[in-house]
């Protein structure tokens, strides 16, 4: 990871909002992940089992997302989105009391 310098801009010194921008950039480098991982020593037996299992996983995945592409699967529902700008989000949320 050495020499992918991520870099954040703080506008109108709004902190927090760079703070959610890094951890979001951090999450999909896999910094986190890394950082896990170096926890605490992996034996080499250890890594070869997980990262088979991982490719597994993806394989696995990918071949779901391939049969809901051809038509052979149903695709997956999709679950509502209870949140800032969705469609019926406020009619979604109980009412706050007055």
């Amino acid at each position: 990871m050495i020499g992918n310098a991520l870099q954040v801009l703080v506008r109108d010194n709004n902190v927090d909002q760079a703070l959610r921008v890094l951890k979001k950039k951090m999450q999909r480098e896999g910094i986190f992940r890394e950082m896990k991982a170096r926890r605490a020593y992996e034996k080499p037996s250890e890594r070869r089992n997980r990262e088979d299992a991982e490719a597994i996983r993806r394989a696995r995945k990918a071949a779901r997302k391939q049969a809901v592409r051809d038509g052979l699967i149903a695709a997956p529902k999709k679950k509502p989105l209870l949140g800032r700008g969705a469609p019926g989000a406020a009619a979604a949320r109980p009412s706050e009391p007055k």
